[in-house]
């Protein structure tokens, strides 16, 4: 462990959400966010629905696993709460964590209810300059299906590059094989 990463910001803001690490008993919100959303992630994140989309029991246990993997620095799981009405409306995770590097990959959802409000983009933008600063990760990447441009969009808009095409990377829960597109985020250019 690096006793230097002890001290970390748990919560980040943004001018519309608080960002912040889950935690104990929150569980439900994030059922229902999942269970608001089911169609999308269900295509995008199938891992995620059948770890915490099963009952608020299980949501709840993802949540505790993400809390401990934050303290043993393992990844670094982020939910979204609007600041108005302090309703959980998204999801960002850093993982996959290479200390050696450091690089990390990140993913993140947010409810179909708030798409298209920049939200994500201001989001997105302020967990990148965390991982950046505070964890001090050389490289940030994502994956996305090549299919979902709008993700694609939102990486452009942050600062990510695209970095190569990953073919027949992805299950669809259907059973084909899909292709997914790298993006990738170095501190060297990152302006702040």
């Amino acid at each position: 462990m690096d006793a230097a990463l002890f001290d970390i910001d748990t919560a980040l803001l943004t001018n519309r959400c608080v960002v912040r690490r889950f935690r104990e008993g929150e569980g439900k919100h994030l059922y229902r966010l999942i269970s608001d959303n089911q169609d999308y992630l269900t295509d995008h994140f199938p891992i995620l629905v059948a770890e915490a989309g099963a009952n608020p029991n299980a949501a709840e246990a993802f949540v505790r696993e993400r809390i401990a993997n934050w303290l043993l620095q393992q990844d670094y799981a982020f939910g979204v709460w609007l600041n108005e009405t302090t309703e959980l409306v998204g999801y960002v995770h850093l993982f996959d964590i290479n200390w050696s590097v450091p690089a990390a990959e990140i993913s993140f959802f947010i409810d179909h209810q708030q798409v298209r409000k920049g939200l994500m983009t201001e989001v997105l933008a302020r967990v990148v300059r965390f991982g950046f600063k505070q964890l001090a990760l050389e490289k940030i990447y994502l994956r996305t299906l090549s299919d979902n441009f709008p993700s694609q969009r939102l990486a452009r808009r942050v600062g990510f590059s695209r970095e190569g095409d990953l073919r027949n990377e992805f299950r669809r829960p259907g059973g084909m094989l899909a292709d997914l597109v790298r993006f990738g985020f170095s501190r060297e250019t990152y302006g702040e």
